[in-house]
């Protein structure tokens, strides 16, 4: 098939450090590429990439100091995308809703996966008017703010299955990896350390919008011996940052549309304590790959019970669940559907929870 992947302009594609999406979609990428398709990256002109690379900009535009208006050069990106369309037989948007009011007005066929929160009360009514945009989930907790849109199928993200190293023995240390956030509650991961007497690894990305909420909430509870920030780092660094670990803390209060970090540590065979919003747990097993609390108090307990966790079993419950292979084969279920003159998708297959043995998508 001749693909387009449409992706974000904030990082590069894959991301040098921090950025979900655009990892995503370079996993999602070269899979297809392996497989023989006919891809086209619009992204970031420092992304790299097997597809045919096409880019508005040099470089990603969060560490750009040249750039003062991203959305500008996603509009002219956009612009390309709508010029060259002609050309797939399928587009496959990253960009939120950005593309929306062009997608009316090309004639082929796409699909659009959400990747962020969606309790936004002004999603509300921009979703009802471009009700007929053939959207895709990433869980389906994401969904259930706007469940009257236009969702088509629900696709868990999948890295691939020889990026991070498993690590059959257990670390003396635990790890936060993410935003230095209020949503993503660093300071409860410091608490369960500090309370459980276990060093705590911080590996993350300080964003110009929590740096205020880093220099007054965070930042102070740094000045312990059992804490070190070691900022962000990039995927060839995480096997051994969460490989080596003991367990990785994930004490999120926000409804987390994925959280990849979740699956790396599971790649690397290192138990995960994570808090149940969101989708957490859909992605989490619990006993298996880990522990879902609901407090501090419960996650300081949990620390007790890792050991009883089989590493392998943790690997093992990655290799079944979240690799780039599995979920290029769902996307491509849903790209061949929307090839097809009249496609029709069944949602109500679309159940939460983990089914071991069956993909999250079907079509009719």
């Amino acid at each position: 098939m001749r693909i387009a992947q449409v992706a974000p302009l904030y990082e590069s594609v894959p991301s040098k450090h921090y950025g979900g999406t655009e990892r995503v979609v370079s996993w999602l990428t070269e899979e297809l590429v392996r497989r023989g398709h006919e891809v086209t990256l619009f992204a970031s002109g420092d992304s790299r990439t097997s597809a045919r690379l096409v880019s508005v900009c040099r470089s990603s535009l969060r560490t750009d100091p040249q750039c003062k208006d991203p959305l500008a050069y996603h509009m002219l990106m956009l612009e390309q995308v709508a010029k060259q369309a002609d050309e797939f037989d399928i587009i496959h948007f990253h960009v939120d809703y950005l593309h929306f009011p062009i997608s009316r007005r090309i004639r082929t066929p796409h699909v659009t996966t959400l990747h962020g929160r969606m309790d936004v009360p002004e999603l509300v009514p921009m979703f009802q008017e471009f009700d007929g945009v053939p959207l895709i989930s990433i869980s389906i907790a994401q969904r259930q703010p706007l469940l009257f849109a236009n969702w088509v199928g629900n696709v868990y993200h999948g890295l691939p299955a020889d990026l991070l190293q498993f690590h059959p023995a257990a670390g003396k240390y635990l790890t936060f990896l993410g935003r230095l956030s209020p949503e993503k509650r660093p300071d409860r991961a410091i608490e369960i350390a500090k309370r459980c007497g276990i060093p705590l690894k911080i590996a993350a990305k300080i964003d110009r919008a929590d740096r205020e909420y880093f220099e007054a909430r965070v930042k102070p509870l740094l000045d312990c011996s059992l804490v070190e920030y070691v900022g962000e780092i990039s995927d060839g660094e995480k096997s051994d940052f969460l490989g080596n670990a003991f367990a990785s803390l994930f004490p999120i209060d926000w409804p987390e549309p994925f959280g990849i970090n979740m699956i790396e540590a599971m790649a690397c065979g290192t138990p995960t304590i994570a808090f149940p919003c969101g989708s957490v747990p859909e992605i989490m097993s619990d006993g298996i790959s880990g522990f879902i609390v609901k407090s501090v108090e419960e996650a300081i307990a949990a620390i007790d019970r890792v050991a009883q966790i089989s590493r392998k079993a943790c690997r093992r419950e990655f290799e079944r669940r979240f690799t780039a292979p599995r979920m290029t084969c769902e996307y491509l279920a849903l790209y061949e559907a929307f090839a097809q003159p009249e496609p029709v998708f069944d949602q109500e297959f679309n159940l939460p929870g983990p089914k071991p043995g069956v993909t999250n998508t079907r079509v009719r």
